[in-house]
Order: C-alpha cells, then sequence, then structure tokens
C-alpha cells in the first residue's frame, strides 16, 4: 500500500496534450503572431465596453443559465433560447458532448485532419477516436460512413475545417447525418461559419432543427474577436440540451464573458467589416504564396495551409525557422498529421505583406 500512486482513468496516459500556437520569437521581438486563427480586427469595441462595465461586479456569481447571451442568439438567428447551451468556447461544449455521450467500449470518428480537440475529449471520456482518411484534405462522407460501427456514438465534423480550410456542401452533410444510425450523434463544429460566402454551406442550424440527432457548435473566439474570454455555445435538440446542462458546470461563464458577447452579437457593422477584411485578404494571400512555388490548400475560413516542398532546406520546418528570425509566427501542424505544412491566420495588411515578403526570401534562398 506504501508503493501505490494514484492512477488516471484507462485512455488518460494516451492523450497527446493540446499545444497551442506559439506566441514568442526569440530575441525579444515583438512579433506578427498568426498562429491562432485569431480575428485581425480585434474584438468590437462595444464589446470591450460591455465587458468593462462589469467590472465592479466581480464579486458577484454570474447568471447560472446565461440567459441573456442564450436570448441574444436566439433573437439573432431566429431559434429557441431553451435549445442554446453556452460554454466555456466551443472546446468545452466539445468535451461535454463526450463525457455525456462516450464511455468504455464507445467511439467517435472524425476526418483525419480534423480539430485535435475531437481526439483529446474522446480518450478522456475512456472512448476510442477512430481517425477517417480524407480525400483531397477534404472530409469524406462515404469513408466515414464506412467506419460507422454499432459502437459508434460520435461523429465529429468541422465544417470548414481546420486546419485545412476546406468544406462539404449542405447536401453532403445531409447525406452523412442520413446514413447514421439514429442514436449516432453528428457534432457539427462551425468555428468558421461566419466566413463563409458559399452558396451550398450551411452551418448546421436547419439540420439540428428537423433531426434529433445533430448538435452545432459555434464560438465568439474566431470572427468576434473575443478569444481571452473563452465564449462558445451549441444549438441542440431539447433532450440534447437537458443533457448538457446537467453535466456542465453551474457557473461555466463569466458576467464579463456574457456581457461581452450580446455587445458582440448586436454589433454587426464589425462583424461585416471583419467578414469583408478576409474577403480581400484570404484570396491574396492565396495567390501571393501560390506564385512562390508553395501550394495551398483551397480554404473558406480565415487561415490557409500551406504545403512546403519536401527538399531538405525548402520544407515546413526550415521555413518555420526562418519566419520566425523574422519575428513571424505561424502554426506547425504536425500534430494533424501535417508534418510539411503551415497553417496562416490571414492578418492585417502589414501582416499579410510582411509574411508574403519573408517567405519570397525563404524560397530565393540557395
Amino acid at each position: 500500500m506504501a508503493n501505490a500512486a494514484p492512477k488516471p482513468q484507462p485512455g488518460i496516459m494516451d492523450i497527446s496534450p493540446y499545444v497551442p500556437g506559439e506566441s514568442e520569437v526569440p530575441g525579444g521581438l515583438k512579433p506578427i503572431k498568426l498562429s491562432s486563427n485569431e480575428s485581425p480586427l480585434g474584438p468590437s469595441p462595444k464589446a470591450v465596453a460591455a465587458y468593462k462595465a462589469v467590472a465592479d461586479e466581480l464579486d458577484r456569481y454570474p447568471d447560472g443559465a446565461a440567459t441573456t447571451l442564450r436570448t441574444a442568439i436566439a433573437r439573432h438567428y431566429g431559434l429557441d433560447a431553451g435549445r442554446i447551451v453556452c460554454g466555456c468556447g466551443s472546446d468545452e461544449l466539445i468535451n461535454l458532448i463526450a463525457h455525456a455521450y462516450v464511455g468504455p467500449g464507445d467511439e467517435a470518428v472524425y476526418s483525419a485532419h480534423g480539430f485535435l480537440m475531437y481526439k483529446i475529449a474522446t480518450l478522456s471520456s475512456g472512448g476510442t477516436p477512430v481517425p477517417v482518411a480524407e480525400k483531397d484534405y477534404r472530409a469524406d462522407v462515404d469513408a466515414i460512413l464506412a467506419r460507422v460501427t454499432p459502437r459508434t456514438k460520435l461523429v465529429f465534423l468541422a465544417n470548414p475545417n481546420n486546419p485545412t480550410g476546406t468544406y462539404i456542401p449542405h447536401d453532403e452533410v445531409r447525406r452523412l447525418h442520413s446514413g447514421l444510425p439514429s442514436d449516432t450523434l453528428l457534432v457539427l463544429d462551425a468555428a468558421y461559419s461566419e466566413y463563409v460566402r458559399r452558396n451550398d454551406y450551411e452551418a448546421g442550424l436547419e439540420l439540428v432543427a428537423t433531426t434529433p440527432n445533430t448538435v452545432m457548435t459555434r464560438t465568439f473566439s474566431k470572427v468576434y474577436g473575443l478569444a481571452a474570454l473563452r465564449l462558445g455555445w451549441a444549438y441542440c435538440p431539447q433532450a440534447v440540451a437537458d443533457v448538457l446542462n446537467r453535466v456542465r458546470g453551474p457557473f461555466n461563464v463569466t458576467s464579463p464573458s456574457l456581457a461581452a458577447g450580446v455587445a458582440a452579437l448586436e454589433d454587426t457593422a464589425h462583424l461585416d467589416k471583419a467578414v469583408k477584411h478576409n474577403e480581400v485578404w484570404l484570396p491574396w494571400v492565396t495567390a501571393e504564396v501560390e506564385k512562390l512555388g508553395i501550394k495551398v490548400t483551397p480554404s473558406i475560413g480565415n487561415f490557409i495551409l500551406m504545403h512546403f516542398p519536401s527538399a531538405n532546406g525548402k520544407d515546413a520546418v526550415s521555413a518555420d525557422e526562418h519566419l520566425k528570425s523574422r519575428g513571424i509566427i505561424l502554426r506547425r501542424v504536425a500534430a494533424y498529421g501535417l508534418p510539411n505544412c503551415l497553417r496562416m491566420t490571414i492578418g492585417t495588411e502589414a501582416d499579410n505583406r510582411a509574411v508574403v515578403a519573408a517567405l519570397a526570401d525563404f524560397m530565393r534562398r540557395p
């Protein structure tokens, strides 16, 4: 007994801890940080003001039901507030879904280059993660359905996907759903949906509204520029919302976050400005990087995935080192099964031009 030590549950030690995008470079330079898909425009000034306005109320617990934010989301999208669950970022909601529906012997299926949290949440719940090969860096509906078994409790689909920036159209999402057993929950992660301008895309609201086994998650961390506040929400069937409300913490969203979220939703002009900025600079960065001989996966998010040559001195590791020497931080994505790629967030005009110039120097050097 004296030599015994506490042991974690099975699967926990199989988890590779999530490593966020870097934020510092050698030499004490102020970095150009384009590693975390943050908004280059920052948050709405109205959201910042709302955040500051509750500074004198930090001694009070927040509204545990997130009533004001759920009401604002419902009004903004025309939804039933009773089917909205708010969380500490969409990461928490992904974890809550996994903890509620996955256990030992169960499986969760997701595309091979999908968000790392799907695997982490599944393993931490005692389940088995099942990554499925993609086709041209895009989720393959047929391949996913072929891996679904009676043990499959969840299917995660990031649409658009991070880090590839690709998506599947609404008809394909519906085909995926129709091929799933009724007791398998489809989780649509729409973290980047506000950036999408495609006629054949739908974030998932309609599917959630019309089926009992679909959940859609969203975040305020990307286009709304509130990453520091860790604020997300899920739209669910009523029965799933009831489950998530039973397992979430009683005060899982802070008062400043709730206030800022409401104000961010109401400032549609700031949202439009952020989207329009991306519409200008996403294609520009893509075209300029491709001119350098670096392949770019077509993206509809606020980032691009760059594929570097495999030759020594021109690979992603060498490119990353070169960029950091210029004070530029992109995202290494080897953990996503993409060891020779870098992901770049679309930044300010100055940031974007600096990255292209640095990459041009890198590709020209012997």
